[in-house]
């Protein structure tokens, strides 16, 4: 059993280093994508306070699929270029979204969420699938939590 235990009282920026050493030390060695992003979507929603979903859409045949998360039931498909996820992964841009509900096409698969953050995993210059964190909070999410969660996906783009 793994016992990766978050401090609540750690700034965000140590934070998410440790979330990027135990995100590695989980995935390194392991083949299988799937259990490595259902591994990242369990540790995101330790590591990351005042979430309400966390957990990945993978690009398949030209639009976003739902992958592991952790939180309510989710869309399955979403068209690339489409709500945030697929923004994110149509431009290959991390999309840091205080409030939702003023996004333009935002696709609510939950309607307690009011903030997003979205960053693509990008493998030679395309997006093959993006990290997805909702919360209840509006501007729950800062440029801090986006540099970190880019640190992640970057990790994560040879590992699923």
């Amino acid at each position: 059993m793994y016992d990766f235990t978050a401090d609540a009282d750690l700034a965000p920026a140590e934070m998410h280093r440790q979330l990027v050493q135990a995100c590695d030390a989980l995935t390194n060695g392991e083949s299988d994508g799937v259990a490595n992003m259902a591994n990242v979507a369990a540790l995101m929603w330790e590591f990351i306070p005042r979430l309400n979903w966390a957990g990945f859409y993978r690009v398949i045949d030209g639009e976003m699929v739902l992958g592991p998360f952790v939180g309510r039931p989710a869309c399955i498909r979403i068209p690339m270029g489409q709500g945030v996820c697929g923004t994110a992964a149509s431009e290959g841009k991390t999309q840091l979204v205080e409030d939702v509900h003023a996004f333009p096409g935002h696709i609510a698969c939950d309607s307690a969420s009011n903030s997003e953050l979205v960053v693509p995993i990008m493998r030679n210059g395309q997006a093959i699938a993006v990290i997805d964190l909702d919360s209840p909070d509006h501007a729950r999410f800062t440029a801090e939590d986006a540099s970190g969660v880019e640190a992640l996906a970057l990790m994560l783009s040879s590992r699923i």
